[in-house]
């Protein structure tokens, strides 16, 4: 019996408003925050990985780091347009799919492989990434959930399937509460 499989959507189609700007442009510690993004959900993790983006430079980088690069021409449409775009580049061999924005500048690779396993020990459930019974992001949704996603719509992601549904929710421990921060200004 195989394992299950389990494909990765990389949301980087964010307009960065509160940042004041291109925010995954941005370079934390000597590095662009989806450049980050890239290292800590590698493609090679996963049976198939896509990264959705409006911006070229992204979409350019995603396909030499082994990503589909999957264009985002309405960002402004919100975020529910990017899960879709993403879930239907690799849902198809999907058991799961791992939603990860790319703004969590100290995440790590070793926390989204640990959520890939946990993931795997109870393929039906909605898994995520917490910190002190704090969830976050990752989040792996199974099958059964991919048309709620598909039927988002507005400024919206896979939190309000997760509010639908919270006993499917599953939590995996991060190695560190401030994986899970995100960037939202320069400073």
């Amino acid at each position: 019996m195989r394992a299950p499989r389990v494909s990765a959507v990389l949301l980087a189609a964010g307009l960065g408003r509160r940042f004041g700007g291109e925010k995954l442009l941005h370079p934390v510690e000597g590095r662009a925050l989806y450049l980050r993004a890239f290292e800590a959900v590698p493609a090679a993790l996963f049976h198939q990985a896509a990264v959705v983006s409006g911006r070229e430079e992204i979409l350019t980088a995603a396909r030499g780091g082994g990503y589909l690069p999957v264009s985002n021409p309405r960002p402004q449409e919100g975020q529910s347009l990017s899960v879709k775009l993403g879930l239907q580049a690799v849902w198809a061999e999907a058991d799961g799919v791992l939603f990860a924005v790319c703004d969590q500048p100290w995440l790590r690779r070793e926390s989204v492989e640990g959520l890939v396993t946990a993931w795997r020990g109870e393929p039906d459930r909605i898994f995520a990434l917490s910190a002190q019974g704090r969830r976050g992001n990752p989040v792996i949704f199974p099958a059964r959930f991919f048309p709620e996603l598909a039927g988002l719509t507005g400024d919206v992601g896979g939190g309000t399937v997760l509010r639908r549904h919270p006993e499917a929710l599953r939590l995996a421990e991060a190695g560190s509460p401030r994986e899970l921060e995100d960037m939202d200004t320069p400073q």
